[in-house]
């Protein structure tokens, strides 16, 4: 018999709002009959590009893969300004699925770009990201571990922006550093306030709980995070890629409550079906026994309704179609 008795779900966890509205346009295109493409993948989980690829919406990883005349969607990640025009040249439709948090970054670069900053993104190199900015300021030095930061130059007029997942303690640490390297520095904090807002009710769930369980990508920069916050929350915490990664009770020794969050790539759904795992491997007699319904009710008193298609599932069947909705 297990020890677990409970799960919470973390509020305001599932897909964050750039990830949901990329993926609902890709759907809206396909069911308006475009034939539809994703530029990359719109989203770093396996089990939603599978699901994508079952409604016929594919992954391209360059323009030529896409015929004349069809619809390509760009993910919320962003894209060079010259990605969007060579789609267009080719004549095909673009359906801009990025961020309207990553679109004000790339706008404040092409302003500091023009006033003559020297600039510096604190982010990861080859994230596509990254990469889309520098196409709106293609000599910004990018950084990323403290070990890079000593390569940054001293000029008299410089400017700090950070990748939108990047953790805000990281960006402050570098801003401190950097007033030391300019006569005038500029900071633009462009962390994504979602970033920020789920590390707070991931840290709050940690604080309930006696184990976290962390749903997202194994090479997820925001993913990794919240596991460290929970470490520093004093919450022993395990990452996982997804429910098929439970597969020992023995993890869940001794702990009566567990929390369940997940990075901005994961579907709440995901974290619902991780929920219902756990207590079924680890879950007492009757914990076990109830484990759809007590995976629900976490799911429930975790998740706003926010967004439209892939906002939440659905309560119940005979539902109408805009309960989940906001």
């Amino acid at each position: 018999m297990g020890t677990v008795e409970g799960v919470m779900i973390a509020k305001r966890t599932g897909f964050c709002y750039g990830v949901r509205e990329a993926i609902d346009k890709a759907k809206e295109a396909r069911a308006a009959g475009k034939e539809t493409h994703t530029l990359g993948q719109v989203v770093h989980n396996e089990g939603v590009v599978r699901d994508l690829r079952s409604l016929g919406i594919n992954t391209v990883e360059a323009l030529d893969d896409v015929e004349r005349g069809a619809a390509v969607v760009i993910r919320a990640h962003g894209v060079r300004p010259e990605v969007l025009e060579r789609a267009e040249a080719r004549g095909l439709e673009v359906i801009d699925g990025t961020c309207t948090w990553v679109i004000q970054e790339q706008r404040e670069l092409a302003r500091l770009v023009e006033e003559g900053y020297t600039i510096v993104v604190l982010g990861t190199p080859k994230h596509p990201e990254v990469v889309g900015l520098l196409g709106f300021a293609p000599d910004a030095i990018v950084v990323d571990e403290e070990e890079d930061w000593d390569a940054i130059p001293r000029r008299k007029r410089m400017a700090l922006l950070s990748q939108s997942t990047q953790p805000p303690w990281k960006f402050e640490k570098l801003a401190a550093f950097m007033v030391g390297r300019a006569h005038e520095l500029k900071i633009v904090n462009t962390v994504c306030p979602v970033t920020i807002r789920r590390q707070e009710d991931t840290l709050e769930t940690a604080r309930e709980v006696d184990l976290m369980v962390v749903v997202g990508g194994r090479s997820s920069a925001n993913t990794k995070e919240l596991t460290r916050l929970c470490e520093i929350a004093g919450t022993h915490a395990i990452q996982i890629e997804s429910v098929s990664d439970l597969a020992d009770p023995a993890v869940f020794a001794n702990a009566a409550l567990v929390g369940v969050t997940g990075g901005t790539s994961t579907p709440i759904e995901d974290l619902q079906a991780v929920a219902r795992r756990i207590l079924e491997l680890a879950g007492t007699d009757d914990a076990a026994a109830h484990a759809d319904e007590i995976a629900l009710a976490a799911l429930m008193a975790a998740a706003t309704p926010a967004g439209r298609t892939t906002s939440l599932p659905a309560r119940d069947p005979s539902a109408p179609a805009s309960a989940g909705a906001a």
